[in-house]
C-alpha cells in the first residue's frame, strides 16, 4: 500500500474513532485533515501516523497518540481571537493543528533540537502564527500572559494554580495532574475569578513535568 493510501486509510479510521468519542466539530476535523501528520513524525513511525499510540521521537521525548491529542484540542474549545500557550511542542504537530484554530500559538521545548526542527515544519506548511521557542516551560511565561487557553503535555504533581495568573478571564488549561510514575487525571481548568474550575476528562499516563534546560540537544 502506498504512503497516500496509508494515510487516507489511517485518516479515515481516526474519524470513525472521534464520531465514536463524540466528537464532530467540523473545525477540528478540518484542521487536523489539513495538516499532514505524516510530515510530523519519524520516518520510522511514519506508517503509524494516524494511530492511538505514543511513537518515540529524538531527544528521549515521545509523540501522543493522535486520539488523546484530538481529546485535548476539543477542551480547548479554540476560536480564532484566542491565544495558546503550548508546554512541550514535541515535534509540533498538535502547535500546527491548533495554529489552523486560533489568531497565536506559542509552543515551548526544553530541547533546542525539537524546536529548530518544528520551526522548520511550520515553515514548510506556510504556518506563520505558531511561534516556536526554546524554552522551560514548567512555570509558563507569565512575562507573555495572558493567554486564553494553555495546554501542557507534561504532567504537574498537583493543580498547577501558579498558572491561574497566566490566563485571562474565562480561559482555559488542560493538563495532566497525578503521579510521575503512574495514572494521571487529564482535567480541564476554566479560569474563574482568582480560581479553576476543574472538569475531568479522563486518565493518561505522560511524562513528568521535568525543570531546567538540558546541557545538551
Amino acid at each position: 500500500m502506498t504512503a497516500d493510501a496509508l494515510d487516507r486509510e489511517g485518516f479515515a479510521a481516526f474519524m470513525l474513532r472521534l464520531r465514536g468519542r463524540g466528537l464532530t466539530d467540523k473545525a477540528i476535523l478540518a484542521a487536523f485533515e489539513a495538516t499532514p501528520r505524516r510530515s510530523f513524525v519519524p520516518g520510522q513511525w511514519q506508517n503509524h501516523a494516524w494511530s492511538d499510540r505514543m511513537v518515540p521521537i529524538p531527544c528521549g521525548e515521545a509523540l501522543e497518540g493522535i486520539d488523546i491529542q484530538a481529546v485535548v484540542i476539543a477542551a480547548l474549545d479554540l476560536s480564532s481571537s484566542v491565544r495558546v500557550l503550548e508546554i512541550g511542542a514535541g515535534t509540533g504537530y498538535t502547535a500546527a493543528v491548533m495554529g489552523r484554530l486560533s489568531a497565536r500559538v506559542l509552543t515551548l521545548d526544553r530541547y533546542k533540537a525539537l524546536v529548530e526542527q518544528a520551526r522548520a515544519r511550520f515553515e514548510a506548511l506556510n504556518i506563520t502564527n505558531v511561534i516556536a521557542r526554546h524554552a522551560d516551560g514548567a512555570h509558563g511565561v507569565p512575562a507573555e500572559g495572558p493567554f486564553d487557553r494553555i495546554i501542557s503535555w507534561a504532567a504537574f504533581e498537583s493543580l498547577p494554580r501558579e498558572f491561574v495568573d497566566q490566563l485571562s478571564s474565562g480561559g482555559v488549561m488542560v493538563a495532566p495532574v497525578g503521579p510521575a510514575d503512574g495514572i494521571q487525571t487529564l482535567v480541564r481548568l476554566t479560569k474563574t475569578g482568582s480560581r479553576f474550575e476543574q472538569h475531568d476528562l479522563g486518565t493518561v499516563r505522560l511524562q513528568p513535568m521535568a525543570h531546567g534546560l538540558p546541557s545538551v540537544l
